[in-house]
């Protein structure tokens, strides 16, 4: 049965035909407002239609389920379970777990398949699924669009051989793999402050296993998500954090997204440090004891990795990518990089500190351990020992999904025309524009401006930052904002500075 994007809640049909909108597959993942562009029949026919990509690609239909921690989640993973059951999936569901809980279940668990079902830092309302069959990857746009058609055309097919097993008690597995071996050499004062989401059931007694001296922030788990939605990239969560690592004068705050693969920190003084600055930290760091190191930056992050005389001294080289997880996992994986970092808080490391995946539990006992080894060093001088920039927020401002490429692309041929004509931008010229996603146009002075699309949510995504000052990070903004309101499809900003 084709799926219908028609369907209206409340109705014979509803519960009686399967409802997927096309729009809710989009680069990487599988994204939906639940009840209204998804139903319980559509997740099957979302499961069957997985479960028959993972016969056509002809891996073993082996595959991890688990779910977050919304009202809504365990259902649609009940729901997806049955399609790919049907599919003639071997099913082996993790239960309530972190996305990196899932995606560490195919290694320890020989599964060469992964279904999470969550929202990610999607505000209630929303579900989705992040998908792979190539451990440790995800799907990138190529399998994102053939499992649409699959299932948009109908195309799931029936198979006999499908099973279920559950997997009880996963999560001390996990925690005993990410903890193995890990030992600070004194009681760091950490926050983790998880926003009531799936990662208060993992992070804070993975950090204490650890030798971290744990202060839980909003570890409860609370699917209403009471305080502000989990999400360490947004400024409520961090200014939250920096004000609870005052009150308790700790070392550092580290805050977790919906799903756990996202890692946000706070310093020692209360500021709020940028996933970008936090990975040339760790990149340091890294480099320090593996010479000639590979590392992999998004688009949106910052400048310093190409500056900064420390990576340079240590030999180490960084390549600019694509934002977005899947992406950067891959091209981390393809270069045999030794980690990646996503402004976002996705890190991505691979062996020895990783198996290639992002996980923001990981990734925060690397920055506790870096700590560890500072010499003494709070994490606020590590930072003041960075060259100084001024950057933006990550900010989203709305687009329709249907429009969003439309104008990015015109904000593409724009720049990239005014460096053909020697055009300045701020009384400068402009030194490079990069356009592997979206465009990211620098000026000789190193200050530079995206704008991209995003690649789960109808927004753009703008980021600026400056080596010069804080007015021309916002002159950059100016201009990029002043070319953005030609169209008026582009709306209101998330957050502005």
């Amino acid at each position: 049965m084709k799926p219908r994007s028609d369907l209206k809640p409340n109705s014979f049909d509803f519960e009686n035909q399967p409802l997927v909108t096309a729009n809710g597959f989009r680069e990487y993942d599988a994204r939906w407002l639940f009840g209204k562009e998804l139903n319980l029949l559509g997740v099957q026919a979302l499961g069957l239609g997985l479960g028959t990509y993972f016969h056509e690609i002809g891996i073993k239909p082996r595959v991890v389920t688990g779910h977050d921690f919304r009202s809504y989640s365990s259902s649609i993973k009940n729901a997806l379970i049955i399609g790919l059951m049907n599919a003639g999936c071997e099913v082996v569901d993790v239960g309530l777990a972190l996305s990196p809980v899932a995606y560490f279940a195919q290694f320890a668990l020989d599964c060469p398949a992964v279904a999470m079902v969550t929202a990610s830092h999607n505000e209630n309302g929303w579900t989705g699924v992040k998908m792979g069959a190539a451990r440790p990857l995800t799907f990138g746009p190529d399998e994102i669009n053939r499992l649409k058609a699959i299932v948009l055309g109908g195309e799931g097919k029936p198979r006999a051989g499908g099973s279920y097993t559950y997997v009880e008690n996963f999560r001390e597995q996990y925690l005993d793999a990410v903890t193995k071996g890990h030992k600070l050499s004194r009681p760091i004062k950490v926050i983790a402050a998880c926003g009531n989401g799936t990662a208060g059931a993992f992070a804070p007694e993975a950090l204490r296993r650890i030798g971290a001296e744990v202060i839980p922030m909003d570890t409860d788990l609370d699917y209403t998500f009471p305080k502000y939605n989990p999400n360490p990239e947004d400024m409520e969560m961090l200014h939250a954090m920096a004000h609870a690592v005052r009150e308790h004068k700790a070392d550092i705050c580290v805050g977790f997204d919906g799903d756990g693969d996202r890692c946000g920190v706070v310093d020692d003084a209360g500021e709020e440090i940028f996933a970008d600055k936090v990975g040339v930290l760790l990149a340091r760091d890294l480099s320090a004891r593996n010479k000639n190191a590979k590392f992999v930056a998004d688009v949106k992050s910052t400048g310093i990795y190409e500056i900064d005389p420390v990576l340079k001294a240590n030999g180490a080289t960084v390549d600019y990518w694509k934002t977005g997880h899947s992406y950067m996992k891959r091209r981390t994986h393809e270069l045999g990089a030794l980690a990646g970092f996503e402004k976002s808080g996705h890190y991505f490391f691979n062996p020895p500190v990783g198996r290639g995946y992002d996980d923001g539990i990981v990734a925060a006992i690397a920055v506790l351990e870096m700590l560890d080894r500072a010499g003494g060093k709070t994490m606020s001088q590590l930072i003041a020992d960075l060259p100084k920039t001024w950057g933006t927020p990550t900010m989203a401002p709305f687009c329709p999904d249907d429009r969003k490429y439309d104008v990015v692309e015109a904000m593409v041929t724009e720049y990239s025309d005014a460096q053909k004509r020697g055009e300045k931008i701020l009384g400068q010229t402009i030194a490079n524009v990069v356009t592997v996603n979206g465009v990211r146009v620098t000026l000789e002075d190193g200050t530079w401006g995206l704008v991209r699309a995003s690649s789960n949510k109808p927004s753009l995504v703008v980021v600026c930052e400056s080596p010069v000052s804080e007015a021309q990070m916002r002159a950059m903004f100016a201009d990029l904002d002043k070319r953005l309101t030609k169209h008026p499809e582009v709306g209101e900003y998330d957050q502005k500075i």
